[in-house]
């Protein structure tokens, strides 16, 4: 007799914690791991005396839910859900939903939509934001596919979602392989984020000499004003941690060697097949890869040099606070890429990607909650059409004022040889958003001269294309 409301297969640590968190907020749940012996070991261990059912076989995982059937896979991104869809594909009915909670690829998920529904399944890609804590604790979640789908499981997803002044932290992104980008996106910001705070360490760490406590100091002061956000409050207390073995700050015995699993690479993929500019996030996917040659730098920095550098003679506040700025503004500029990636995906797709309710479900529970999302909720619910983050008064007015510290930050550091990638490339961005000519009419001439790929004109607009015998 089917016993369990919903079903979850993968018992990694994010599935784990998921099936906890279900089951806390009020679902029985049945559970199945291919090796049986994390099934039995979470039976035994943390879900003991709770409603779970540990399932042997797919076979027992199907027979013990309630219908419609409600499965969710947690397993690895690529073949592992495509196997997991095989196995379980046979044994439901019309109307059973299975629910992708990984990382995957947005083009897996449209496919494997259009396939379950050709069997009258249906299938959501949801991303699940939050790591190991917000899984168990409240995460955000993004489903997309089939709207009837979701209202199904909505239920459960609206209890175990983080909370957050306006509601859970959930909302129905929109169809097929809606979800997925949307969570694609968020992880690229994610990326940008990170290195644009480790940059910001950097310059603060080499121009004033810095040791890790008063940095943590600085961020810590940071996430009490406009930079408050989980990724400034974890890094004060990273820079806080000792290492027990040695005494050291443990930051600085961290090998300078970034891994990173894939997401900000597909944005930075998709985003050239789009024709959308996001140099702050391919900067830091870049940044990543840069780090992963550590051999290859320590070599380079024997025999390359770089600029003769003084003792920094300003006042160490405004350096600090013109850090903050810079920081402020560069993050504003990833934001507004990734925004208007999703605008131009939800075009494209035909998604209907509602911004401002995007901002609102990751002001909490995901990696990148911070309390600024609340201001991009409020200019997306007041202008959904605002074709840039920029563009908008309270955010114009703000970059607009702290623009002097802003280039002061990047140029101190390129002065000083220290690498800002994702800060330069976010500069750089604004001031190509604001160029009312760029320099590309040469490349055009050069194009036409050497393909023949002709050319618009400005004197005469609408009478072209225009094609010239440039050796002639």
């Amino acid at each position: 007799m089917a016993s369990s409301r919903i079903g979850l297969v993968g018992l990694a640590v994010m599935g784990e914690n998921l099936a906890l968190n279900i089951e806390r907020n009020g679902f029985p749940i049945t559970v199945y791991n291919r090796t049986g012996d994390k099934t039995d070991a979470l039976l035994a261990g943390r879900a003991k005396g709770k409603r779970f059912t540990g399932a042997k076989s797919v076979q027992d995982l199907v027979r013990s839910l309630e219908r419609p059937r409600r499965i969710v896979l947690m397993v690895k991104a690529g073949a592992p859900v495509d196997d997991m869809i095989g196995q379980l594909a046979p044994l439901l009915e019309p109307g059973d939903i299975l629910i992708d909670g990984g990382n995957s690829h947005f083009a897996d998920t449209r496919r494997r939509e259009a396939a379950l529904k050709a069997k009258g399944l249906l299938f959501i890609g949801s991303g699940v934001s939050g790591g190991e804590e917000g899984a168990l604790w409240g995460p955000s979640l993004m489903p997309g596919g089939p709207k009837e789908a979701y209202e199904q499981l909505r239920p459960v997803w609206e209890k175990i979602a983080a909370k957050v002044d306006d509601g859970p932290c959930v909302t129905y992104i929109g169809p097929d392989g809606a979800g997925h980008f949307v969570k694609m996106i968020h992880n690229g910001i994610e990326y940008g984020d990170m290195q644009l705070i480790a940059e910001s360490y950097d310059v603060l760490r080499q121009v004033l000499g810095l040791e890790a406590p008063k940095l943590a100091e600085i961020f810590e002061e940071w996430n009490r004003g406009l930079l408050s956000s989980f990724l400034i409050e974890i890094t004060g207390k990273v820079l806080r941690r000792k290492d027990e073995e040695t005494g050291k700050w443990l930051v600085d015995l961290i090998l300078d060697k970034a891994g990173q699993k894939g997401t900000g690479k597909w944005m930075s993929q998709i985003a050239l097949d789009l024709g959308v500019p996001i140099p702050t996030v391919n900067s830091a996917v870049e940044g990543r890869i840069l780090s992963a040659h550590k051999d290859d730098r320590v070599r380079a920095s024997k025999v390359l040099p770089g600029p003769k550098v003084e003792p920094w003679k300003g006042n160490p506040k405004e350096l600090v606070d013109a850090v903050r700025d810079a920081l402020y503004a560069s993050k504003i500029c990833s934001y507004a890429q990734g925004l208007f990636m999703m605008k131009t995906a939800s075009d494209e797709y035909q998604w209907s990607l509602d911004l401002g309710e995007i901002a609102r479900i990751w002001k909490g529970g995901c990696i990148i909650r911070a309390q600024f999302l609340d201001l991009i909720k409020n200019v997306y619910r007041k202008n959904p059409g605002l074709p840039n983050l920029l563009l908008d008064d309270h955010f114009r007015a703000w970059v607009t004022e702290a623009q002097p510290r802003w280039r002061s930050v990047v140029r101190l550091a390129q002065e000083r040889g220290i690498p800002v990638l994702a800060m330069s490339a976010s500069l750089a961005y604004y001031d190509s958003v604001r160029a009312q000519r760029l320099p590309l009419n040469l490349t055009q001439a050069q194009r036409d001269f050497f393909g023949a790929h002709t050319y618009e004109r400005i004197d005469k607009p609408g009478k072209g294309p225009f094609h010239t015998e440039w050796g002639a």
